[in-house]
């Protein structure tokens, strides 16, 4: 893997020693060019040393993570965020694919994130990813009005959430059936979408199919049942996902 630059920010001087040992060990392809305790600090030294990668902390006293990304004229490096804090906001960064990790760091978690971070500054595909972070970041936790960054083999398309009918597993691959009539061949597994998406419309019906609430027809009875999507096609819900699938189905439409 060739080298990455990259600037730690974070206020607390515990956490950044932290991350710093984790990074010597785990990925000693990472060059720390500086580390940051405010924003200020962090705006200059980004407009000064031009790094490829910074790991930011996003609850920091005054200004925060996102205060430093809004006061930036042009971003042109990853981000991984580092927080302790679980909560809403996290759909926005996986909907973008904007890597985050969740304090204390684990050192499988920041060595795959360092390495996806490493392939998309490659790949030159930050400024779709963190455009579409952006876009989320604004829309105050309307689910309905979010996109999605899908990694391809051909490279990253951005869609709307409500354009997905449906995701079909193939293997480690997940296929998107979209409300255009094409479909989307994303090179994660179906599991890591159920993740994304828990939050929003879409239930996990089968082992293989993952739907969205919002396109169903019609609900076939039977030992699991089928449902209809808006595209005509048939999807097999599993004897297992039946009462989650109804559950959810009450919950969403109210009946």
């Amino acid at each position: 893997m060739n080298p990455v630059t990259a600037l730690l920010v974070d206020d607390e001087p515990r956490g950044l020693s932290s991350l710093q040992k984790l990074l010597q060990l785990n990925c000693p392809e990472v060059n720390i060019l500086a580390c940051c305790q405010d924003i200020e600090d962090a705006a200059e030294k980004i407009e000064h040393l031009r790094p490829q990668l910074v790991f930011l902390d996003i609850a920091m006293p005054g200004r925060n993570g996102f205060d430093l990304l809004r006061s930036l004229d042009r971003i042109s490096f990853e981000i991984i965020f580092v927080t302790a804090h679980n909560s809403y906001m996290m759909q926005a960064f996986r909907f973008s694919a904007v890597d985050y990790l969740l304090k204390p760091v684990e050192d499988e978690l920041l060595a795959e994130a360092v390495q996806r971070a490493a392939k998309r500054i490659a790949d030159k595909s930050e400024g779709m990813q963190l455009n579409t972070f952006l876009h989320n970041l604004q829309q105050n936790g309307a689910v309905k009005k979010m996109k999605l960054c899908v990694p391809s083999l051909r490279g990253v398309k951005v869609i709307e959430i409500p354009d997905i009918i449906y995701c079909e597993a193939s293997s480690n691959y997940t296929n998107f059936y979209l409300a255009n009539g094409s479909t989307l061949c994303a090179s994660k597994p179906i599991f890591e979408y159920e993740m994304l998406l828990e939050d929003s419309s879409f239930v996990r019906v089968h082992k293989s199919f993952l739907v969205n609430l919002e396109h169903i027809k019609e609900y076939i009875r039977g030992e699991g049942g089928s449902v209809i999507m808006t595209n005509n096609h048939e999807v097999e819900i599993s004897r297992r996902k039946k009462e989650l699938f109804i559950k959810r189905m009450r919950e969403y439409y109210k009946y």
